[in-house]
């Protein structure tokens, strides 16, 4: 079941690219102005360009550069929020150590996902890699911040047309809650996206170690992303959080990340629980995955599981969330509100698995209180 409804072609969501180089913007404006569910309504060289241009314009997705002239993209972040709070932006930046610490940086400041930019141009002109992940994250944002937005507050897009606002439907999210599952949590499984970073950062901060399980987590992101974002939780936290390593004990207080292009499993060896990797297949168009991940520490700790689906797109983790509470474990999702994106929650809540649907500032409470009282 869609969480959104689709797009009409009469009113597709209203993209600006912001990048200093003219031949990204291109390429970007040809592969979204192939769908004719979504127009590009400003291309712009720099960040000071982009918020003149939003002001003027009602737009949906601000695809964003970091690195540009005049005004670079993580000084410009603000200052597009502040004109529309409620613009969905998507940082665009190359694969290196210190663009994956600016865009986290980007991410924590309200930007709501990142796109790694094309290394070839076969990724380019394929089917899938850079032209697929744009194509999603452009949409499924759109949708997003049409759900919550009112439509006479939308302004028209295009100069000199005056706009009739449209009215947007709102799908039927209606989900059923389940009894929580009675065992001990041994361990907590974490899943989480599109808006993922800042999600995950409120929820540990708020999450003590003293639960005393270990946590696995699965966020969708790329290599050395996932790396950064690691060190960003240990530093902003009171948890130790490290990428995976395969064949590393599980210990409490500590939060096993599953590293970009590695789906991370639980696996058991010599009695003791450790991490294992992969490279298997993406499952749900992600590598890492959250679904292998689940039915994995289903099998090694059955019912004694407490899952946690946080904001993101897709439905990664709703069938391995079906395991956990087929098996006796617990799941709670993050509410639709509070999500950037009520994709893989709201997949797991309308699939009947949960037993509580929360307010972000809600669920570190939730979880401690639920694993306290099993003890």
């Amino acid at each position: 079941m869609p969480i959104y409804e689709a797009i009409s072609s009469t009113n597709p969501i209203r993209v600006m690219i912001v990048d200093d180089s003219a031949v990204i913007r291109g390429l970007t404006t040809r592969i979204l102005n192939e769908d004719d569910e979504v127009e590009v309504v400003a291309s712009v060289g720099n960040g000071k360009l982009a918020v003149s241009n939003l002001a003027r314009y009602d737009v949906d997705v601000v695809v964003l550069d970091i690195e540009m002239p005049v005004m670079d993209g993580l000084t410009a972040l603000p200052e597009l929020l502040k004109i529309d709070p409620t613009v969905k932006v998507v940082i665009s930046s190359t694969l290196t150590a210190r663009n994956a610490n600016i865009s986290i940086q980007a991410l924590e400041a309200g930007a709501s996902d990142y796109i790694p930019k094309p290394t070839s141009t076969a990724d380019i002109h394929s089917g899938g890699g850079f032209r697929r992940e744009l194509m999603d994250k452009v949409k499924a944002l759109g949708q997003a911040r049409r759900q919550k937005v009112k439509p006479a507050a939308k302004a028209e897009v295009k100069v000199g047309e005056p706009r009739v606002p449209v009215s947007i439907k709102k799908v039927d999210h209606s989900y059923t809650l389940r009894n929580a599952g009675i065992s001990n949590p041994k361990i907590l499984a974490v899943g989480s996206s599109t808006g993922g970073p800042q999600a995950l950062l409120e929820f540990f901060k708020g999450l003590s170690p003293s639960i005393n399980v270990p946590v696995v987590l699965t966020q969708h992101m790329p290599p050395t992303f996932t790396t950064i974002l690691a060190q960003h939780l240990s530093k902003m936290t009171d948890w130790d959080c490290r990428e995976g390593i395969d064949g590393e004990e599980l210990k409490t207080g500590t939060i096993f990340l599953a590293p970009g292009e590695y789906h991370m499993v639980v696996a058991e060896k010599d009695g003791k629980k450790v991490i294992r990797l992969n490279q298997d297949p993406p499952e749900n168009f992600c590598q890492p995955a959250v679904d292998p991940m689940m039915r994995s520490v289903v099998s090694n700790f059955g019912s004694n599981v407490l899952a946690v689906i946080l904001t993101g797109m897709g439905a990664d983790g709703q069938k391995g969330c079906e395991e956990v509470v087929n098996n006796g474990g617990t799941v709670i999702a993050q509410d639709e509100e509070t999500s950037v994106v009520w994709g893989m929650p709201g997949a797991v809540a309308m699939a009947g698995t949960c037993s509580a649907v929360l307010p972000l500032k809600d669920m570190a409470t939730h979880v401690m209180n639920f694993i306290s009282k099993g003890r």
